[in-house]
Formats: structure tokens, sequence, C-alpha cells
């Protein structure tokens, strides 16, 4: 799939006696060859802190078609010959490469200096004492990167990572349709009768209860003014009126047609389809869907536009993907680990990144027309990731999704009202950070 990229909801699964056995051997080989000393992370933090010589980065499997990540690394590695980054390249799969970090760094082992962080895991390893923070002499200048993917990297008012590229929901529209795209929620439902004159559905996005689900609710709820944790990342704050509106925008459009109904079932995939099949008028998705809705084989070739997310009074509130790049606390060679994160978010380090794809965290690059006439997203991108809010920023990350997803579903499955499904949001993150 062309443009095809991280959006932080990839999560395939496999045997749960493979991966315990994979993580049992990932542990025994840590602990044998690349453990720092006994201290917790809190200690480490302050150690080997002008430590500098190679280092090992750890990322996903890079799926970009220019090999983004492997040109990165060449190119820093020919300037500091001295220095050099060696890749540790993990699987695609999200639940394997946060399995493998986190036995790493749990075990306090010392091979794995820079590590890359799905956005929701930032606030969680930090916490931890896994990762260094980036404060004093480790600040690092985030004064041209865009703010919400900064504000994805902070936890409890401190910097822990430097954005390395981020993503963001995109409103996909039929502009043989609807010429111009709808600013709001409500604009876009009042455009509906004119899908079902053409005889297709109007609206979906990602409403299968997974992660896709947390995004798309807390994408409505955002916009129109909820959230869900406090500053602290524990503190619910869901229960609110701005929370139920949101919700029940998404709940009525469900209801009342504005959906099709097999769009409880959809992640991106069946959603894309869809769309391409020239099935839908509008479609939540990510960047990635843009290369095969422009396919040749796509029923909507040349038919369809992109914009903003729709909010409650303009601009929607997209939900942050992409990933954190991250210090480890057990590094040796910190010093070097730091010039290395400067470096991933250099003006030349973000133009690979958006090469290759991954929507970069510099606003400037944005703007560049040799970019745009690759991939003529890019402003509504910008606009979008402009006004994004990180997931919740929550050292229990994986039991606040859960507890938006499963309220969430019921909602539209109709099984709870919207007000019982907000109370309950609010006594599953109440009791995930008890």
């Amino acid at each position: 799939m062309a443009l095809k990229k991280v959006s932080s909801l990839r999560s395939t699964l496999v045997p749960r006696a493979v991966l315990a056995v994979t993580s049992a051997a990932l542990l025994t080989a840590t602990l044998a060859t690349g453990c720092s000393s006994s201290s917790g992370g809190s200690n480490a933090i302050s150690e080997n802190l002008t430590g500098r010589g190679p280092i090992t980065y750890v990322e996903g499997k890079d799926t970009t078609e220019t090999g983004a990540v492997k040109q990165l690394i060449d190119r820093w590695n020919v300037a500091h010959p001295d220095e050099k980054v060696t890749f540790k390249e993990q699987s695609s799969d999200a639940s394997q490469q946060y399995d493998d970090l986190k036995q790493h760094l749990q075990a306090k082992a010392s091979d794995y200096d820079v590590v890359a962080l799905d956005v929701p895991w930032t606030a969680e390893f930090a916490a931890k004492g896994w990762i260094q923070p980036l404060k004093d002499s480790f600040a690092i200048d985030t004064s041209t990167l865009l703010s919400p993917p900064v504000a994805s990297a902070t936890y409890n008012g401190t910097l822990y990572a430097a954005p390395r590229n981020t993503n963001g929901g995109l409103l996909y529209y039929r502009k043989d349709l609807v010429p111009e795209p709808p600013k709001t929620w409500a604009e876009m439902l009042s455009m509906c009768p004119k899908a079902k004159e053409a005889g297709i559905g109007c609206y979906a996005g990602q409403l299968a209860p997974y992660e896709g689900l947390t995004v798309n609710a807390a994408e409505v709820i955002n916009a129109f003014g909820g959230s869900f944790v406090g500053p602290d990342g524990k503190t619910p704050t869901v229960n609110t009126p701005q929370a139920k509106q949101g919700l029940q925008t998404l709940v009525d459009a469900y209801k009342n047609d504005d959906m099709p109904k097999e769009a409880l079932s959809f992640k991106e995939p069946e959603s894309q389809n869809a769309f391409t099949s020239g099935k839908l008028m509008f479609m939540r998705n990510w960047p990635s869907s843009f290369g095969d809705a422009g396919a040749d084989s796509s029923a909507v070739k040349d038919k369809f536009g992109v914009a903003p997310l729709p909010g409650k009074d303009g601009i929607g509130a997209s939900t942050l993907g992409g990933y954190n790049a991250a210090i480890s606390a057990f590094s040796k060679n910190k010093a070097t680990a730091l010039d290395f994160l400067r470096y991933l978010i250099s003006e030349d380090a973000q133009h690979i990144v958006a090469q290759g794809g991954l929507p970069s965290v510099r606003a400037s690059v944005y703007d560049d027309p040799a970019l745009i006439a690759k991939m003529p997203y890019l402003p509504a991108l910008k606009d979008s990731i402009a006004s994004a809010v990180p997931r919740p920023v929550t050292p229990f990350y994986s039991a606040v999704s859960k507890a938006i997803q499963e309220n969430a579903f019921a909602a539209l499955q109709g099984t709870k009202s919207v007000d019982d499904a907000i109370s309950g949001m609010q006594k599953g993150i109440e009791t995930a950070g008890s």
C-alpha cells in the first residue's frame, strides 16, 4: 500500500505461548548481556550523562519505501565515525515491540540506548523511571516543532522524548458529491441526505471494539471540549457535559443511519475498502489511505479530497499517532544519545522522515512544494495535527483505553445510555489509576 505508515494502531495477536517463550528468551538474553548497575531507574537517570561512544537505536520494522530509518542512521554514521548508531529493527507488530522494550528496560539492560516509543507508551515508561527526562543539561529545543507531538512526549510537566514522527486523522470526502468539505459535525451530518440520494453510506470511521474505537471516540469527545485524565495522568476528567455531548453526537449519527450498520465492525482496512469502492461519502482515516484512494483500481480516483476532521465549531481534534524517541535510563553513552535525539528532529532528518511518508514533527516541512506535489494531503494534515490531542497521557494507558472503547461500543450498540457509558469510562479510569 502506498504511503502506509505507523498509525499507532497496528496490533497483530500471536499465541500466548509464543509470546511467553519469546519474552523469557529476551529476558534471559538481556540479563546475560546488557545489564547496568543494580540501581533502580531513578538512580540510573543520574548516571552516564557524559558517556560517549557507539549506541543502538531500537524501532519497529522500517516499512517505508525509501528505507527512511536506514537513511537517517547512515547519514549520522558518516558524520560520527566514532559514535556510530546500530539499528536494532523490531518486528512490525506493536505489541511485540512493546514487550521487547519492556523486557530490556525492566531488566535495566544497557544495550538499548535510544528507543522508539509508540506515543501512548511514553508516560508509562517515564513513570517507571526507564527513560531519561529531557531537562536541565539534557533539554532539547522544541520551538520549531508542532506542539501536539511535543505534548505527546511530555509527562507530568516534563519532556521525556523527542517526537520522531507524528500522524493525524483526516476526513476523506467525495468532492463530486460535496464540493466543499464540512468543518463541523453538524454540517457534515446535514449533508448525509446527499449520500442517501446516491445510494451510499454517509460516514464511517473505525468503530470496532479495539484501539481504533478509542481513537475515534476520543476525537469526537475532545472536539466537543471533553477530556479523559488530568495533568497527573491519573485523575479521571471524562464525566462532563462536553464529553457527553461529543459521545452523543457519535451515537446519534449511528442510530440515525448516518453511518452504515456494518460500521461497528470497521477497522482501518474495512472503512478504507468501503470508501475506495464508492460506498461512502465521508471517511475518517489516516494519511496512509490516500495512496489507495487515488489508485487506478479505486472507484473514487480523482473524485475525492481530504480535509481536517470536523469539530464542534470548526476544525476537530485528531488523535495523534507516531513515534517518540527516548533515551534509555540505562544507556552508557547518554551524551551521544542526546545528540542523536537532536539530530532526529533536525530539518534535514525530518525531510528524510517526510519523504518516507511518515508525517514530520516540524511545521516547516509541510510547506515544502516538492513534498506537497508528492503528498497533496500535507496542508490538510498540518492543520489536523496542529489542532490534535494526544491520547490520554497516563502510565495506565492500556486500562484507560479499554474503559473508553468498551463503554463507547456499548453506547453505540444501545446497551448503555450515553450517560451510563461516560460514567463507566470515569469509573474505569479511576480504577486504572488506583
